[in-house]
């Protein structure tokens, strides 16, 4: 049996970075497990090219294993992009429900997550912060269009 909660996990849910919310928030958003009532809140500025996160603000109220799945997020997504982000949610989904291997690059160290595999419930409380962050920069993308569509033709 593997130790979920083992002291990787609880260091990374101990010590999560850009903790707070973004006054000047590109795009925010929030998602939620039905399965425990783990939220997790993100906020997002992003750089001039729409693409690539310049802030992140993040607000979990998760178990342990979601804030230490927020905690890696966080302290990585500076500079990281929507595809890389994608990517990354898409290896962790791979790694819990298929048995694939953990992510490598920026998000590393989510591989500390691997034995929630063996744990379905949990499975949705360790994806929030990913979905999150996800649709936060949908929401900006979705208001700078609609910001760009307000400004008067040339």
């Amino acid at each position: 049996m593997v130790d979920l909660y083992h002291n990787r996990v609880l260091e990374l849910a101990a010590d999560i970075p850009h903790v707070g919310t973004l006054e000047d928030a590109h795009g925010s958003a929030t998602k939620v497990s039905r399965i425990c009532g783990s939220t997790v809140r993100v906020d997002v500025k992003l750089a001039d090219d729409g693409d690539t996160i310049e802030a992140i603000a993040v607000d979990p109220k998760a178990c342990a294993l979601g804030q230490a799945a927020t905690a890696i997020l966080s302290e990585n997504a500076i500079g990281a992009t929507y595809d890389e982000l994608v990517e990354a949610r898409d290896q962790v989904r791979a790694m819990l429900k298929d048995g694939g291997e953990p992510p490598r690059g920026r998000f590393w160290e989510l591989r500390h997550l691997e034995g929630v595999r063996d744990y379905p419930p949990r499975h949705a409380s360790t994806m929030l912060a990913f979905e999150a962050v996800l649709a936060a920069i949908e929401t900006a993308r979705t208001s700078r269009a609609a910001a760009a569509d307000a400004l008067p033709a040339a």
